[in-house]
């Protein structure tokens, strides 16, 4: 399996809505440009387009992202919820935390992979133990 960056919903929105913050874009897209490369796959859990998209008018720095820089969204299947269900419960969060769960559990399909994070702390605790993961904070 390739290497892969996976963007959580802070990640997106900072490459997504630059102009708005200038300092968390940076790093974000700095990131995206080492991936690039470095030929890994840049990734989007779908449950994260859930917590970036309002709908409307509103969801197009997002979509310009998806469509102009190489990203694609990861759809969700049964055993990728179910391992983000045991990852929730063996870090003893709930399901407020979802959306981290699924972003580490795509992580997972992955032979390594980096996370991308405006949530360093909580994707820490659902990924403790998993060396094939590495978080960068944006």
């Amino acid at each position: 399996m390739a290497a892969a960056l996976i963007l959580d919903a802070e990640a997106l929105n900072a490459v997504a809505h630059a102009s708005e913050r200038p300092a968390l874009a940076i790093r974000a897209r700095a990131i995206l440009q080492v991936a690039r490369d470095e030929g890994a796959l840049v990734r989007v859990p779908s449950p994260v387009l859930a917590a970036v998209c309002p709908g409307g008018p509103r969801d197009a720095p997002v979509n310009r992202v998806l469509n102009g820089r190489g990203l694609a969204v990861v759809g969700l299947g049964a055993g990728t919820a179910r391992r983000a269900g045991a990852l929730l419960s063996r870090a003893k969060m709930g399901s407020a935390h979802a959306v981290d769960a699924f972003v580490v559990a795509t992580a997972l399909e992955f032979g390594s992979a980096v996370i991308a994070t405006g949530d360093p702390d909580d994707i820490a605790r659902l990924s403790s133990g998993l060396r094939q993961i590495r978080i960068f904070a944006v």
